[in-house]
């Protein structure tokens, strides 16, 4: 069964369980424009396994030889958690016991202008993150 998590518990659970992994499934687009979370005060990084739904046989692969055990908690971060629900739900179908959706993404959802950052998720939260400047010419998933 796949967890449910605000961006807030992502950050709490990542500083408390050290075998954590917090997995960005988003577009190297998405990273490069507007960044990726930032764990380094946490000594680790995230990683940046990008999700594409027609081939989900890649992303399982790819999952797979990441993170061979499959009791490490996964906490799946996107946009807004819909990415992230449909790719927590395929780690749990693997056979990962603790996969979660952090349901509120980096960027949540639009605000009534359509701006998003404005609500709810890890931006709303200014939860570490790198931003675009910082970003240049680092590879996905480096500070």
């Amino acid at each position: 069964m796949v967890e449910c998590i605000s961006a807030r518990d992502a950050w709490t659970r990542l500083a408390s369980d050290p075998r954590a992994i917090l997995i960005d499934v988003r577009t190297e687009g998405e990273w490069q424009a507007v960044g990726l979370p930032d764990l380094s005060t946490l000594g680790r990084v995230v990683m940046a396994l990008s999700w594409d739904p027609y081939d989900a046989q890649g992303f399982a692969d790819r999952l797979r030889a990441e993170v061979p055990q499959r009791d490490i908690p996964l906490l799946f971060l996107c946009r807004s958690g819909m990415r992230s629900q449909q790719t927590a739900e395929l780690a749990a179908h693997l056979g990962y016991t603790q996969s979660a959706n952090i349901v509120e993404g980096y960027e949540g959802p639009p605000d009534s202008s359509g701006r998003r950052g404005r609500v709810c998720g890890w931006q709303f939260e200014a939860l570490p993150c790198t931003t675009p400047a910082e970003r240049a010419g680092a590879q996905p998933g480096e500070k």
